[in-house]
This record gives C-alpha cells, sequence and structure tokens, in this order.
C-alpha cells in the first residue's frame, strides 16, 4: 500500500517532465518561421490520463498518470506579409509559428511547481516510513 505512494508520485514527477520538455521545445521554436503553414513549428501538448488500479477487486483504488501521446496544436499559424524574408514564399509571405509564449510560460510555472508537490510528497511519505521504522526500535 505505502509503495503505490511512491508509483503514483513518480508518475506525475514523469508526467511533469514531459510537460516541462514540451514547454521548453515550444519556447524555442517560438519565433521559428516557414515559407508555408505545413511547414512551419506546431505547438505541442502533451495528453495525459488518470490510470485508475481497481483490478482483481481491491477495495482501494489508486490513480498513477500515464501519457497518452502529444499532440500538435490545430490553431493556425500567423501568416505575415514580408516579401523581402528570405523564407517568403511566392507570394511574399512568411508563416510564423502558432506558439503563444505567455501560455508556454504559465505551462511551465503550473508544470514546475506540480513536478515539486509530487516530491514533497515523497519526501513526506518517505519521513513517515523513517519515523514509523523509529516506533519499532
Amino acid at each position: 500500500m505505502t509503495l503505490r505512494i511512491f508509483d503514483i508520485a513518480g508518475s506525475g514527477m514523469n508526467a511533469q517532465s514531459l510537460r516541462l520538455n514540451l514547454v521548453a521545445s515550444n519556447i524555442s521554436n517560438a519565433n521559428s518561421v516557414g515559407n508555408s503553414a505545413a511547414d512551419v513549428y506546431k505547438s505541442r501538448q502533451p495528453v495525459f490520463a488518470a490510470e485508475l488500479n481497481n483490478a482483481m477487486g481491491k477495495q482501494d483504488v489508486t490513480s498513477k498518470v500515464t501519457v497518452k501521446g502529444v499532440v500538435e496544436s490545430n490553431d493556425a499559424p500567423v501568416m505575415e506579409y514580408a516579401p523581402n524574408h528570405p523564407m517568403a514564399n511566392k507570394d511574399g509571405y512568411i508563416f510564423k509559428s502558432n506558439v503563444n509564449t505567455v501560455e508556454e510560460m504559465a505551462n511551465m510555472m503550473s508544470a514546475s511547481r506540480s513536478y515539486q508537490n509530487n516530491v514533497e510528497v515523497l519526501n513526506t511519505a518517505k519521513q513517515m516510513m523513517l519515523q514509523t521504522l523509529k516506533m519499532g526500535q
């Protein structure tokens, strides 16, 4: 029972780590341009799901976070008229990434805090286990 705490918090840390990596990738490609809507970088977001462990009639239900995948945003890239740009298409347009840096910064703060919360859960569970062991001495 107690070791499931480590599994649950660990799965949450893995999920938030992926989220932070995607945020970093999105921010680093926020200013990328292309000569068509298909060529430009699109914002990527993780898809998470809670995995309910209620198999074999167990009374207690625990949830772990599973990563179902990564999806690209369907938002249209920003089309800008820049005929002198080296990436401009034949009509003089460039396409800028659809990454919203303000949203990405908010995602980064949220993911970082969630990661820290899972670390605190692990540390608290560890301390409780150590205190329980000390009671038996």
